[in-house]
């Protein structure tokens, strides 16, 4: 009736359709209802948590951005219908894939983790690895060192090119077991060809590429350094939501733990 109201006299609708025009008038003038107005601003909550999200989240990491930081408290299937509705699908399609080259003649170690990554305290437990990333430029290689307590990513450093200089002050590695020795640094290393061994590392190196680099075109190393540089320290560290840690960032676990060890 509403949308017809400039081609046929509201009496003569009402008459047809057996409705009283008091009826039609109250219900146009009405606002919108309560659970309607709370609905659009969950919505508005849901969209806004998944822009700032870089498209990175599903239903369930939205879910817990609005309990907990938005104080929005609603159900998790409400939450996923409503992307569903507002066609917001994460852009992160799982998958595992191998980053680590092991073809190289340096020293190996025991592996001394034997794939337990789990830690009772901050800096009890580091993973490391390297990937790469393609710009106009050429390659882009990226070094980063895992606290397994947290997932917090504790050191990262870029090089052209990719030596054991990329990682540390050595050509063949001598003088870094010496200064793992002085610091009292037990080194494990993983087996040949074995990624599960790293499996954490893997994993991290997996959703920086999912997550965030899928899809985008670096014209030199500089700018991939300056756009990496936000999903290192600003997302996934003080972010970026982690299942395996109660959704909660790195930061905010660590904040947290320290907070109930102190009580």
């Amino acid at each position: 009736m509403k949308e017809n109201a400039g081609r046929f006299p509201v009496a003569v609708m009402c008459q047809v359709l057996q409705a009283s025009p008091s009826g039609y008038y109250d219900w146009r003038d009405r606002g919108p209802s309560e659970r309607r107005q709370r609905r659009e601003r969950i919505a508005q909550a849901v969209r806004r948590s998944f822009i700032e999200s870089r498209a990175i989240y599903g239903h369930r990491k939205v879910y817990e951005d609005l309990m907990e930081e938005k104080k929005i408290a609603v159900c998790k299937e409400t939450v996923r219908l409503i992307m569903r509705e507002e066609g917001l699908r994460s852009k992160v399609r799982r998958k595992f894939v191998v980053t680590t080259d092991s073809r190289h003649d340096q020293m190996v170690h025991a592996n001394h983790l034997e794939r337990d990554f789990t830690a009772e305290a901050p800096n009890r437990k580091w993973v490391a690895d390297i990937t790469y990333i393609r710009t106009q430029e050429g390659w882009l290689y990226l070094a980063a060192v895992m606290d397994l307590y947290s997932r917090m990513i504790v050191g990262w450093a870029f090089s052209a090119a990719i030596d054991a200089a990329l990682v540390h002050h050595s050509d063949r590695g001598v003088q870094y077991q010496n200064l793992l020795s002085l610091h009292r640094i037990l080194c494990s290393m993983s087996r040949n060809g074995d990624c599960w061994d790293n499996a954490c590392m893997e994993s991290f190196f997996g959703k920086l590429k999912s997550e965030h680099i899928r899809g985008r075109s670096y014209p030199t190393r500089e700018e991939a350094k300056r756009d990496l540089f936000w999903y290192l320290e600003i997302f996934y560290n003080r972010i970026r939501r982690h299942a395996s840690l109660g959704y909660m960032s790195p930061a905010d676990f660590e904040a947290r733990a320290s907070i109930t060890q102190a009580a």
